[in-house]
């Protein structure tokens, strides 16, 4: 009886002057809000990806751009496992799935290899380093897709700054770019250490701005000894910075030189000068201060406003001697993870690195600037066998050239540092809010 009279005085029949209407308005309205509230938090990075490229492909575009743009959606890049947050930085070398699949381009067919770099056109017998892709702990990195950099990078300038490694990563991506456009030589001038490039069905331009130390710097006659000034920027790239969206900053081999350091005009020490009237500072005391001053240059800059790549250590692979000493790098097959591991300078130049990022990340988000690590060390200290070694040098009579354990073969395992930079690009969007959320908590739990 008491179940009856209950359901009686809840009466929810439509004949009962609409409440019944009225209640199920009420849940299903409550269930959307629900759906429309929770689906949003749980996958804001997939929706994100795929707004940010349906916007920019619903913008204005050349014919020639747009024969491309199937293959943006076809690709398989944008699904969801491929958006999800994913570190990088560690991870192993795998052999291809289909180690007959057609590289993305080759020395014959991309004219932007160097020689020093062309490892298979002056004879370099083994093709087996080509046939390994970086595989990530605990998810996949989708290959390099050149229709979805372009369209991210549409009326975009993106500057890569550092020494011949930042080079041989600009090669890399022009022939990785190169399936859909080869970009026309803007350049002001003809200096080889100052190049700009346009990508005209896209409106995107690229420029290499060449700094050996990031601080301004001067090599003695004596050849190989440099003087690093500590606190004074290299303007020969902090004055171009304006008005790039992007900027890539690297360095790191030639700090191994011999170098005498100033600060304020003077001489402050040095590293291997063995002069016993100059203290030995050692080479992680210049390299910490060159990152800080360079950082510095950025986040002080009135007409550059773009994100801030740090591009991490790239470490040499020479054995059983010094690149003047007969050393040299002939394995064929990438290290394990479980098998090797940075130590010695490596580990502690990288350190440095992440030291100086972490100040400067913290400092820039005072001021609105966006910094961010491309962090490819772990993954190229594991590939002692893609360097040029005897390869990448011209055949030139008896000149004596030193095998090269420091650059990187094109096509080589450097490609995959575009891989890194593409999906960095499609996370930015995230990243961002993520960034200003946690801004906004911050500043409300100072106020308390």
């Amino acid at each position: 009886m008491m179940l009856q009279s209950q359901a009686t005085s809840t009466d929810l029949r439509p004949c009962k002057n609409g409440q019944y209407r009225t209640l199920m308005a009420i849940l299903g309205g409550a269930l959307a809000l629900l759906i429309l509230t929770t689906i949003p938090l749980s996958f804001p990075l997939l929706n994100y990806s795929l707004l940010l490229l349906k916007t920019s492909l619903e913008s204005p575009a050349s014919a020639a751009s747009a024969a491309f743009r199937p293959q943006i959606f076809s690709s398989g890049n944008l699904s969801l496992l491929s958006a999800l947050p994913c570190d990088l930085a560690i991870g192993d070398w795998i052999p291809n799935s289909n180690p007959k699949a057609a590289l993305p381009y080759t020395n014959d067919s991309c004219w932007a290899i160097h020689d020093h770099l062309n490892c298979l056109k002056y004879g370099r017998p083994d093709g087996g380093f080509l046939r390994w892709r970086w595989r990530p702990e605990g998810c996949e990195l989708p290959s390099f897709n050149p229709a979805q950099f372009l369209e991210l990078m549409r009326h975009k300038a993106f500057a890569f700054v550092g020494d011949n490694i930042a080079r041989n990563h600009v090669q890399s991506l022009i022939c990785l770019l190169s399936k859909l456009e080869y970009p026309i030589d803007v350049s002001p001038s003809r200096d080889e250490h100052f190049k700009k490039w346009k990508y005209m069905s896209y409106n995107f331009t690229m420029a290499f701005l060449w700094t050996t130390h990031l601080v301004k710097s001067k090599e003695l006659t004596t050849g190989g000894v440099f003087n690093l000034y500590l606190d004074e920027y290299d303007e020969a790239w902090t004055s171009q910075i304006a008005g790039f969206d992007y900027l890539m900053i690297s360095s790191g081999q030639w700090f191994l030189h011999p170098m005498f350091y100033y600060e304020n005009g003077q001489v402050i020490g040095c590293h291997d000068c063995f002069l016993n009237n100059v203290t030995e500072l050692g080479i992680y005391h210049g390299y910490r201060k060159a990152f800080r001053t360079a950082f510095k240059a950025i986040l002080n800059s009135e007409s550059y406003k773009g994100i801030t790549y740090l591009r991490t250590f790239s470490p040499s692979h020479f054995e059983n001697g010094l690149w003047n000493q007969g050393g040299n790098c002939l394995r064929t097959e990438p290290f394990k993870s479980k098998d090797t591991a940075l130590e010695g300078m490596n580990l502690e130049l990288y350190m440095t690195q992440m030291e100086e990022f972490r100040r400067a990340e913290r400092e820039g988000r005072k001021k609105g600037f966006k910094l961010r690590l491309l962090d490819t060390t772990q993954a190229m200290w594991l590939r002692p066998d893609g360097h040029p070694s005897k390869y990448g040098h011209w055949p030139q009579g008896n000149e004596n050239l030193y095998n090269d354990c420091i650059h990187w073969c094109l096509p080589g395992p450097i490609d995959i540092w575009s891989d890194f930079l593409l999906h960095m690009l499609k996370m930015e969007g995230i990243r961002s809010a993520q960034e200003r959320v946690q801004f906004a908590h911050q500043t409300e739990l100072n106020q308390r």
